[in-house]
């Protein structure tokens, strides 16, 4: 009697965990919904970060540090995809000065992605302005690197360099975001 009440516990139990961690993961979804949709890109948002939840929970500083790794992964291929570019034959001249400042440009935004995420990572007391303050300035000046990356192609960039930055950019205006409702908070 008693070894066939353990063996039903033992089956019980892992049916309560799983539920617990079905309704953990089902609130961080509609937190990171909920947040997403104040963005400029809310699917992509969406898109990008609910792969997330389990790390994300509900956590308006983990959402922002979220947002900024994954916009930095991005931009890092997006800057490794310029610059193999370059190296192609056959460009016109105006091609390759464009593609030159272009990858300049990408790899200025990720080296302040890369310095925005670190510095997220340090928010912690009386300097938690101040250091999300840098992060935000360093985030818009990534958005401004990309955007200016477009702009060198006077108007008639190549569709693979402009669907890269463009992502991007929107990547990188959804994390400024997220970071901008975190600063809100403290």
């Amino acid at each position: 009697m008693a070894l066939a009440k353990l063996t039903l516990l033992a089956l019980i139990l892992p049916l309560f965990y799983t539920a617990g961690e079905a309704a953990n993961s089902a609130a961080s979804t509609r937190f990171i919904k909920v947040s997403c949709s104040t963005t400029r890109y809310p699917t992509l948002c969406l898109e990008s970060l609910s792969l997330y939840a389990a790390t994300i929970k509900q956590s308006p500083r983990q959402m922002a540090q979220t947002a900024l790794s994954v916009t930095l992964a991005r931009a890092v291929s997006a800057k490794t995809f310029v610059k193999k570019l370059n190296k192609l034959k056959g460009l016109k001249p105006r091609e390759y000065i464009a593609l030159k400042d272009c990858s300049q440009g990408m790899a200025d935004g990720a080296d302040r992605l890369s310095k925005s995420v670190r510095e997220l990572q340090r928010v912690a007391g009386k300097d938690s302005s101040w250091l999300v303050s840098n992060v935000q300035t360093w985030v818009s000046a990534a958005l401004t690197d990309a955007s200016t990356c477009l702009d060198g192609f006077a108007g008639r960039p190549l569709p693979s360099v402009t669907a890269e930055v463009t992502n991007v950019m929107k990547l990188t205006s959804n994390a400024l975001a997220l970071v901008n409702q975190f600063a809100a908070k403290l």
